[in-house]
């Protein structure tokens, strides 16, 4: 199985959980090798594999299914977990700016999750065997996202093209879904839990706390199993009610 944006937060948790449960694992980064090569050392088992690619270049992107089947054997799960997520406020943000973030969250949060699904689904329909693709997307997909408006849109339609592939690959036994996480505590937002915002995010939930990436890692993988086929074109909430919706 393949985990793209596996170097460390969500990524490393989504590669540990999967490896626990004995199945190979393709940890995918992008520029943090050394971080990647933390992850690939804490797998349980063997026949792991550390793949890198920069996912804004599409032939990258397509390539990086190919890349994973060779290194493992086969592909049968993919996790597109890697996305951007920078700030970009339209009230204060220059058209220069803005246009580039634009881009680039445009680039890696949407295009590289259809490329490399792509990828994996002709690999998994060659197989015959079936398959299952898990897409991250995000609570701010629902709920707007007004410092990092690419960052929601993007995730928005991360949830369709999810649908899309349910509907489009379900023939050749491949499930397709999607979780939509709220806040998670990774190294990455560390210092806005510790900061000056962070009991307003922590009360974002009537728990009084944020995810642990164990928690999201551990949905993805049910939503992975044989079990779950018939959730199917599903967008999961995982938020700890600090988003609802009907």
């Amino acid at each position: 199985m393949l985990v793209t944006g596996a170097s460390r937060g969500l990524g490393r948790a989504l590669a540990r959980v999967f490896a626990a449960n004995g199945d190979r694992v393709a940890v995918h980064y992008g520029t943090r090798r050394a971080e990647a090569e933390r992850t690939l050392a804490a797998l349980d088992g063997d026949g792991h594999a550390l793949l890198g690619a920069e996912l804004a270049d599409p032939g990258a992107a397509a390539g990086l299914a190919d890349a994973a089947r060779e290194a493992l054997g086969g592909l049968d799960v993919l996790v597109n977990n890697a996305a951007v997520n920078t700030p970009h406020p339209p009230a204060s943000t220059g058209f220069t700016a803005w246009a580039e973030a634009w881009r680039r969250h445009v680039d890696v949060n949407l295009l590289a999750t259809a490329h490399v699904s792509h990828g994996a689904a002709r690999w998994m329909i060659e197989q015959g065997t079936g398959g299952r693709i898990v897409n991250i997307g995000s609570r701010g997909a629902f709920r707007g996202e007004p410092d990092h408006p690419a960052y929601g849109a993007t995730k928005a339609a991360v949830h369709a093209l999810g649908q899309s592939l349910a509907v489009a690959l379900a023939p050749y036994g491949i499930a397709v879904a999607s979780v939509a996480p709220g806040f998670i505590g990774t190294e990455r937002v560390a210092h806005r839990l510790t900061g000056p915002e962070g009991a307003a995010i922590l009360a974002q939930s009537p728990y009084g706390r944020v995810a642990d990436p164990d928690e999201i890692a551990a949905a993805v993988r049910w939503l992975a199993s044989p079990e779950a086929e018939w959730s199917s074109g599903a967008v999961l909430d995982l938020n700890g009610a600090s988003y609802l919706r009907t």
